[in-house]
């Protein structure tokens, strides 16, 4: 996890293992918006990853939901204003409506970050591109984005959205994603050199 200590932090949400500067506010509604929609515990289910849990979030009900969006769009948009960021996006399906609410939300705050997904196979027709987002004449080359994913386990499928995006030319500055199973992903993107954060963890949930 990363360390930091930008800012005035009276107003933000920190603990010993996460270098974040996030209102406390935003997040703790986020949390409960989270509890309600996207959160359940009990029956074993299995993961993305092919493991299996008793605790089980699916995201999309709370990306989809209009405060929940816009306090996901401000919550990243917090976390990165100070790192020079270019572009955020991921793998489909769990980064595009992600990618999508920092990219408007932070519009409408005059602070752009525009936003890209990578598709986990090229499509058949048309530009037949693995990364979609980007206008004709643009590409990743020399930029510097963030991975975002909506929850993480082991970090795999970052890890795929990281390798698309760096042969494509991108600097990658860091993996946040908005739940961190705490199952292991920070030591495969220590592994691979990469920076990671997350907004919530299922600590928050227990």
């Amino acid at each position: 996890m990363l360390h930091d200590a930008r800012g005035d932090r009276d107003n933000a949400w920190e603990d010993d293992t996460m270098g974040q500067n996030l209102d406390a506010a935003d997040r703790a509604k986020l949390i409960d918006i989270v509890k309600a929609r996207s959160f359940q515990q009990g029956a074993e289910m299995k993961l993305a990853s092919g493991r299996t849990s008793s605790f089980y979030f699916n995201m999309k009900p709370t990306m989809m939901h209009a405060e929940g969006a816009h306090l996901i769009g401000r919550l990243v948009g917090q976390r990165l204003a100070a790192e020079g960021i270019d572009l955020v996006g991921g793998l489909e399906m769990g980064a595009v409506p992600l990618a999508a609410a920092v990219a408007a939300t932070s519009g409408a705050q005059g602070a752009p970050l525009n936003a890209f997904f990578v598709r986990k196979q090229t499509k058949e027709h048309g530009t037949q591109a693995l990364i979609e987002g980007l206008s004709p004449d643009e590409t990743l080359e020399g930029k510097r984005v963030v991975i975002l994913e909506d929850v993480t386990t082991t970090g795999g499928s970052a890890l795929k959205a990281v390798d698309v995006v760096k042969e494509a030319g991108a600097e990658v500055a860091l993996v946040l994603t908005l739940v961190d199973r705490q199952e292991g992903a920070d030591e495969a993107f220590a592994k691979a050199g990469l920076a990671f954060d997350a907004i919530m963890r299922k600590d928050d949930f227990r």
